[in-house]
């Protein structure tokens, strides 16, 4: 299939930036195609391959690490360009884990919309690298766990300070720092679920292979 055709597919739970990207695209004259998690991601992909992918990468139910990871071990979406978007994972050995297992671009929020639509353009008009070979299933994983444990890290950190701060502030500046609290113990937990399903997927493949 040529890769200047087809929709456009973004994988974002956060509404409104999913409705910011959507009204972008479209905005431009791209098809779009919509998914909340990689798992909802594959199973669109099952009705309508997509020229390109735009995800988050800390979602519920599957991450942009895992979407990617199974998209490149599959030949029939293995050549799908993949754009990460992502606020949580930025250090840069994130990025190369993520350039490692097969996406095509990275981009940071928050987005700047000029840089985010030329990445686009040029993904779906030059021809670009075939993506690595895909990791082997363990590699992956122990690649995985390192990147979910400085981060599981790094957000309890966050929600220690951000603790600290609203017992000294007065209660009209408060507001702002509660939201941003609550954002990252729900990013905290979801980080630990699936760090809790990887270290359990490795002690099960320890043992198995005793």
């Amino acid at each position: 299939m040529n890769p200047t055709t087809g929709p456009l597919l973004i994988v974002e739970d956060v509404p409104n930036i999913l409705d910011f990207l959507e009204v972008t695209l479209k905005f431009k004259g791209y098809e779009v195609m919509k998914a909340r998690n990689g798992q909802e991601a594959l199973d669109e992909i099952q009705k309508k391959r997509p020229a390109l992918i735009i995800t988050d990468i800390l979602m519920p139910k599957m991450d942009g690490f895992s979407l990617v990871y199974h998209l490149r071990k599959d030949p029939a979406t293995r050549e799908i360009p993949v754009v990460f978007l992502s606020a949580t994972y930025v250090a840069p050995e994130d990025k190369v884990f993520a350039m490692t297992i097969g996406a095509t671009r990275f981009i940071e929020k928050p987005i700047d919309t000029e840089e985010f639509l030329l990445t686009i353009a040029e993904l779906l008009t030059q021809e670009s690298l075939p993506p690595p070979p895909p990791l082997k299933e363990r590699e992956f994983f122990e690649g995985y766990r390192k990147r979910l444990e400085m981060k599981l890290r790094q957000k309890k950190s966050q929600i220690t300070r951000a603790e600290g701060l609203l017992e000294s502030l007065p209660p009209e500046q408060k507001s702002g720092f509660v939201a941003l609290r609550q954002q990252a113990v729900s990013d905290r937990d979801e980080i630990q679920t699936e760090l809790d399903f990887i270290k359990d997927f490795l002690e099960k493949n320890n043992s198995s292979s005793i």
